[in-house]
């Protein structure tokens, strides 16, 4: 089966980081016996649909693919130029929850052969009742390999840190009003504890700050599904997460995290156990290999070739 996975998250030198989840699945696909996968990186933001659209038509002209898969709907149109036998397509969440992208998601929902959400709410808000009984929840994944367990002490010299100060962790890029980095603020300062940020870090170094942290906070308003804090549990780092995309069902019954809407006392008082000793852990990496990059990778194998079939 030949595939062509496209994305509109092609990565620039201010943001490495972006689009590294599909990368992460595409190099999992590879390894699956029968599938030759090749990976097609747009340029983010609809003013590059029109130049996507004539990128993909030039490099695939003449030629007739088994599918071609997008992530993101912005995605998708453009890779409407690539002759398929299927099409399928993986909706992450802002592609329908954003009022004029979602408009978009709804037309172009019909022309696909196969409907994927990152996760079981994502899927309860597709737009159209015919999408939402067609689709299939298949997740990105996380890179077990990548996220695993370190010394706190190493991942903090590595990133010149105070090995003995405890540290925590906002996983996501401040700019990004959704992910209320505000609350996770609010919080370092009411505990007195630095806090890191990613965006613009290396996809390579993301593991060192998750393993350098004492606790990773996730408060956002809305996911698609969470990565973030199923990385942190592939780390076995304590996560704390309000309850939206995958969070409740990833962090359900692991000891030492919460998964609760924000409340500064509330929040507070998950913690103090947390800063109060050197190196604290949770027992979360099986839960996250439950989600792994192979796993979800061999889900959507699957999903194609049943859109095939």
């Amino acid at each position: 089966m030949r595939a062509l996975v496209v994305s509109n998250m092609r990565p620039d030198q201010g943001h490495p980081e972006r689009g590294r989840f599909v990368r992460d699945q595409v190099v999992a696909l590879r390894t699956i016996a029968g599938l030759q996968v090749e990976l097609h990186e747009l340029s983010p933001g609809p003013a590059a649909l029109a130049a996507g659209l004539l990128e993909l038509g030039r490099t695939y002209r003449g030629q007739r693919l088994d599918i071609v898969h997008a992530h993101f709907s912005l995605s998708a149109l453009p890779a409407l130029g690539v002759r398929a036998r299927a099409r399928g397509v993986t909706l992450h969440g802002t592609d329908v929850r954003h009022p004029r992208t979602r408009m978009l998601t709804r037309a172009v929902l019909p022309l696909m052969d196969l409907i994927v959400a990152v996760s079981e709410p994502l899927a309860a808000e597709l737009p159209g009742h015919a999408a939402r009984a067609r689709a299939r929840v298949i997740p990105v994944g996380v890179d077990v390999d990548r996220f695993t367990p370190l010394p706190r002490s190493v991942a903090r010299e590595a990133l010149g840190l105070d090995p003995a100060q405890p540290q925590l962790l906002f996983p996501a890029d401040p700019a990004r009003p959704g992910k209320r980095y505000e609350l996770a603020r609010e919080l370092a300062d009411a505990m007195g504890t630095p806090l890191l940020t990613l965006g613009g870090v290396e996809p390579e170094r993301v593991p060192l700050f998750v393993n350098a942290a004492n606790a990773v906070l996730v408060p956002s308003a809305a996911e698609g599904f969470g990565l973030a804090a199923l990385e942190a549990l592939a780390c076995d780092v304590p996560v704390l997460a309000t309850p939206v995309g995958a969070h409740p069902t990833a962090l359900d019954g692991v000891q030492g995290t919460l998964c609760a809407d924000f409340d500064l006392d509330r929040w507070k008082q998950a913690l103090v156990p947390h800063l109060a000793v050197g190196d604290p852990r949770v027992r979360g990496r099986g839960r996250a290999c439950e989600h792994s990059c192979g796993r979800m990778a061999q889900e959507l194998a699957n999903a194609w070739r049943d859109a095939l079939s």
